[in-house]
């Protein structure tokens, strides 16, 4: 039951709401949209920082409702990259819950309580980047 596939255009559940530019994205940033999105992960967003001279590739930045729901995403997700053989550099910030972070090389993963994304506001500092945002169908 995959919600995203290689080619953006083939989704099934989860609706893109907006981007400013067609992105074709990686497999593993696929697949952690997926499990992020399995978990209930809320305000999912890809940001391409490929052309911006970045530390990385992209940023997948989504929201959970608590710490609790924040470390269930990313144990979905850690789980999802240790089946495709791969194992995250960094893991930052579980313990506490509010902002987790986990470096990949290629693309970083911040999942955050709304609270903190609120003040971080990573997606304003990021603003040029291109973006493609995901929701779940229910």
């Amino acid at each position: 039951m995959p919600f995203v596939t290689r080619t953006v255009v083939e989704m099934d559940e989860p609706k893109i709401k907006h981007f400013k530019t067609t992105l074709i994205l990686p497999d593993m940033i696929s697949e952690a949209v997926n499990a992020a999105l399995e978990k209930k992960g809320q305000d999912l967003v890809v940001l391409n920082l490929s052309t911006s001279g970045a530390f990385t590739d992209y940023f997948v930045v989504c929201s959970g409702q608590t710490g609790r729901q924040v470390r269930a995403i990313v144990d979905g997700i850690l789980k999802m990259l240790r089946e495709n053989g791969t194992r995250p550099s960094h893991v930052e910030g579980y313990d506490n819950g509010e902002w987790v972070l986990i470096d990949c090389f290629d693309f970083i993963v911040h999942v955050f309580t709304k609270e903190t994304r609120l003040f971080y506001d990573l997606d304003r500092l990021w603003g040029n980047a291109a973006r493609m945002e995901f929701s779940n169908s229910n």
